[in-house]
């Protein structure tokens, strides 16, 4: 999650472990975007909404993640969450972003990963979400075009997820050469 709040090379700022969690999840945001089934995906979405269909489609690939998460995890969701929102709150460093703390603060005490099972809390996210910038504000629209095309989304994801994990790792090993 760091990497969403560290702008630039966070080489010689944390420790190597932090430092290719950013990596992994630049890569992660780059490799998603970039991605042919993914770019097909927004073909849903109004010329108003399509600029802002991938923050959509980043939320509700969590929706989709949290729904299927026993295909890909052998811990139960509310368990993984609890553990990982422990270790995110107890590896929490002074030279942080502020806005990453607080992010993460309220992530685990709201209990995101799990809400984000049920499509009312991917709505509010988006809401919220419109809500930081006047020009983020069709970001809220694009809950409509989530619960139109839900099939074929989340179709989308079961196909896609895949490609992302095993991309994921061979970055991973390359990063440790």
């Amino acid at each position: 999650m760091l990497g969403d709040f560290v702008r630039g090379n966070p080489e010689g700022r944390w420790s190597a472990d932090i430092v290719n969690g950013i990596r992994l999840h630049r890569f992660v945001d780059s490799y998603t975007d970039s991605h042919p089934m993914l770019t097909d995906a927004k073909v849903f979405f109004s010329q108003r909404t399509r600029r802002f269909a991938g923050i959509a489609l980043d939320v509700f690939w969590d929706h989709c993640l949290a729904t299927h998460w026993h295909q890909y995890h052998d811990q139960s969701l509310a368990s993984f969450a609890r553990s990982t929102g422990n270790s995110l709150l107890e590896a929490q460093q002074a030279d942080f972003p502020q806005t990453y703390l607080a992010v993460v603060s309220r992530m685990v005490q709201g209990q995101w990963l799990e809400s984000y099972q049920e499509m009312d809390n991917i709505h509010f996210a988006l809401e919220r979400i419109s809500k930081r910038r006047p020009k983020f504000e069709p970001v809220a629209e694009c809950a409509q075009v989530l619960d139109a095309h839900y099939h074929e989304l989340n179709q989308c994801f079961e196909q896609f997820y895949p490609t992302l994990i095993a991309a994921s790792k061979q970055f991973q090993s390359m990063q440790s050469l």
